[in-house]
């Protein structure tokens, strides 16, 4: 696994003291102020060579809102005041529960290796969902088939045993196959939660950091595969409409479903430069099988400094091997626990 993941792990009980405190009474029930609004930036008119609206460069999604509004929370947008208080509760809470001397006292900069998740320096407030439709930041009502199928996944992982009894268990992202990040939808990670796209003619090109995943997507009215083809991120197929560029991904294989979604979701993605530094980035889920009805997300992409890095998971991944070894070493200890004490 890649040794950025080590610092990862650090800020795990930030993030979710962050969500926590997002859900308390006092900023999802107190009335406040209208939100602010960022002066308006000038329109994006920079073409490529052969005419299209220029999405190129290196993008990051990394944020703090996360996926569904917070239960208690009722209004679209924090406040920066509200943000800073929530993140300062968070790092003070980290900090009380921290034990000196542990593997929980070491401190990163976190910024270093992309782990700064605060997406509020191109505006002045934070959204309290990346969900804006429905209205209420939440995921749709699952369909009768929707929950016989996560009931149906559950039970096979159960009749599979713990994650650590084989490599088969873990999860495609422990093993390197394919991270949420490399989407669609393009959804933030942990870390590395950056990109690069590059445009040719008639195609587009996205190069995710995480398991350096690419999405090559025509725009010259590719005919979308067969649906006996299946693919981990689906076959995406793109057109401009405007100054946005719409992609239609079909054809995923099921394996590493997004929120539980069928292997027939059909994900719409429209990218649309607003300035130097932004691309408006949002999605809509379609899935019958799932959903009672479409959903949609906002994820902005925010200008970063690039190269990315070569994340280099299979080569260096002595993460899935070490922990298997660890498990079988404790296997062993307790079996042979289990054999002295038979013996007494």
């Amino acid at each position: 696994m890649n040794h950025r993941f080590l610092a990862s792990l650090g800020v795990v009980a930030v993030l979710t003291a962050v969500v926590v405190l997002m859900a308390g009474p006092v900023f999802g029930q107190a009335a406040s102020s209208a939100p602010k609004t960022a002066p308006a930036a000038k329109k994006w008119t920079a073409k490529t060579p052969d005419g299209q609206p220029d999405l190129q460069g290196f993008w990051t999604n990394s944020t703090y809102t996360p996926l569904q509004r917070p239960n208690g929370v009722t209004k679209e947008f924090y406040s920066q005041e509200e943000v800073v208080q929530i993140e300062k509760q968070a790092a003070e809470r980290e900090s009380e529960q921290t034990v000196p001397g542990t593997i929980a006292d070491v401190h990163y900069d976190f910024t270093q290796f992309g782990l700064d998740r605060n997406q509020s320096t191109h505006t002045s407030n934070v959204r309290t969902s990346m969900i804006i439709d429905p209205a209420d930041g939440r995921l749709p009502p699952v369909t009768a088939d929707g929950q016989k199928r996560q009931a149906d996944r559950a039970a096979e992982r159960r009749r599979m045993g713990a994650t650590t009894d084989a490599v088969q268990n873990m999860p495609v992202g422990t093993r390197c196959i394919v991270m949420a990040g490399s989407g669609p939808p393009m959804m933030p990670s942990g870390y590395n939660s950056n990109y690069q796209i590059v445009q040719a003619q008639g195609y587009v090109m996205i190069l995710t950091e995480m398991i350096h995943d690419v999405r090559i997507i025509p725009l010259d009215g590719h005919a979308q595969l067969p649906q006996t083809v299946r693919q981990w991120i689906g076959s995406s197929r793109g057109r401009w409409e405007g100054d946005t560029l719409v992609v239609e991904t079909t054809n995923f294989n099921g394996k590493n479903p997004f929120q539980n979604a069928s292997q027939d979701v059909r994900v719409t993605e429209r990218f649309t430069r607003l300035d130097a530094n932004t691309i408006d980035y949002r999605y809509t889920i379609e899935d019958e099988k799932t959903w009672a009805r479409p959903w949609t997300a906002v994820v902005p992409l925010t200008k970063t400094i690039g190269p990315i890095f070569e994340h280099a998971c299979h080569e260096g991944n002595y993460g899935v091997r070490n922990t298997l070894a660890g498990a079988r070493a404790e296997d062993k200890r307790a079996a042979e626990a289990a054999a002295k004490k038979g013996s007494q």
